[in-house]
């Protein structure tokens, strides 16, 4: 009877001593991403950084133990070996094609895990998921959002290790890899996130046939059949308002923003008047001289254009600001000259204009 007893403590110890040397395993256990090439060859991107944004990164899977798997059953937390952002970064370097003259690419890690339930015949359901943010990185370290990847698998298996789920975590890298690299090869040519050079091409805009607005034109010059208002109450003898502006049309293609600004300078009819007895050659010249005016501050803004840094990323806002620019001149010079001429009151000067204004239309158009 002594025996029997002291045998069974010596098979309790042994019981407790297992149990506590299995949930240690468990408690340190990792999982080891294996190598496997992806099957993609990018011709468009190579993977430049990965940045870990998920809201959890303590592990990526929670695991029902192998010693309880009902009623309540108890989950443990696995990690990949060196921590997810290491071994995802080491498992791309060493399985991704790089090739540093493509286009830098990040991704970030939104969602990266594996959560696991007890079923009632013993087995267990894993639901994986993977969300990846992946962005443009520029010269400039601006980082440009192209397209999110979300991936989910549902899985039966038996209580395990944790490694037995590394397949299901491999393949949730790969199939986003895969995913990116098709969108990538699509999206390569025709996406203005993705354009690699820019060109800017200048054009007069042109209205056929020609209604209220009349469109700035060597060949076309005002007559007082253009005035179409009412006379208002005002001391002038004549009145036209000018105009500057553009139409921008842009598309991409083979990786160009082909950006074309149709330059409007433009003068409506409706806003025209003129009094009657104040129809004469030199009265109309000086309200012609107020649409040359325009014409001269829209070529500087083309020019300026023409000069400026105008990148992939960085156009439209300095466009903008260059037109702004050239409105502003437009509207100080059309001041400046009705001040001097005294509205063509002072012949003299208004004789000076017209040289002055006729210089500055031979540098600009011949530019």
């Amino acid at each position: 009877m002594k025996i029997r007893s002291k045998f069974l403590l010596l098979l309790l110890f042994i019981s407790h001593g297992f149990s506590g040397f299995s949930m240690a395993a468990q408690q340190k256990a990792t999982i080891i991403l294996h190598d496997e090439l992806v099957p993609v060859a990018p011709k468009e991107f190579y993977i430049a950084n990965v940045t870990d944004e998920r809201s959890d990164r303590s592990a990526v899977a929670w695991l029902v133990s192998p010693a309880k798997t009902a009623n309540q059953p108890e989950k443990y937390a696995v990690d990949l070996q060196g921590g997810c952002l290491v071994a995802i970064k080491g498992f791309i370097g060493h399985n991704l094609q790089r090739n540093n003259e493509l286009r830098p690419i990040t991704i970030g890690l939104k969602k990266f895990m594996v959560t696991e339930i007890a079923l009632a015949n013993g087995l267990v359901e894993g639901h994986a998921i993977a969300v990846m943010e992946f962005s443009l990185q520029h010269d400039d370290d601006e980082m440009l959002h192209l397209v999110d990847y979300n991936d989910n698998i549902t899985y039966t298996r038996s209580p395990g290790p944790p490694q037995d789920i590394e397949p299901t975590l491999r393949h949730m890298l790969e199939n986003g890899l895969v995913y990116l690299n098709i969108w990538m090869n699509r999206q390569a040519g025709t996406n203005i996130l993705l354009a690699k050079f820019l060109k800017i091409t200048f054009t007069d805009y042109m209205e056929k046939p020609e209604g209220d607005s009349i469109y700035y034109s060597a060949k076309r010059l005002l007559t007082w059949d253009d005035f179409k208002s009412k006379i208002p109450n005002s001391r002038y003898d004549a009145e036209v308002f000018p105009s500057i502006g553009y139409d921008e049309r842009t598309d991409v293609t083979n990786g160009v923003i082909n950006v074309g600004l149709a330059i409007k300078v433009s003068l409506p009819k409706s806003a025209a008047w003129v009094r009657n007895g104040s129809m004469n050659d030199y009265t109309l010249n000086h309200e012609q001289r107020h649409f040359d005016i325009a014409k001269i501050a829209a070529e500087h803004f083309e020019q300026k254009l023409k000069v400026e840094n105008l990148t992939t990323t960085n156009f439209e806002g300095i466009i903008n600001v260059d037109y702004l620019d050239a409105y502003r001149e437009m509207d100080a010079l059309q001041k400046q000259y009705d001040d001097e001429t005294r509205h063509g009151a002072d012949q003299a000067e208004q004789e000076r204009w017209n040289k002055k204004i006729d210089n500055e239309l031979s540098l600009v158009i011949s530019h």
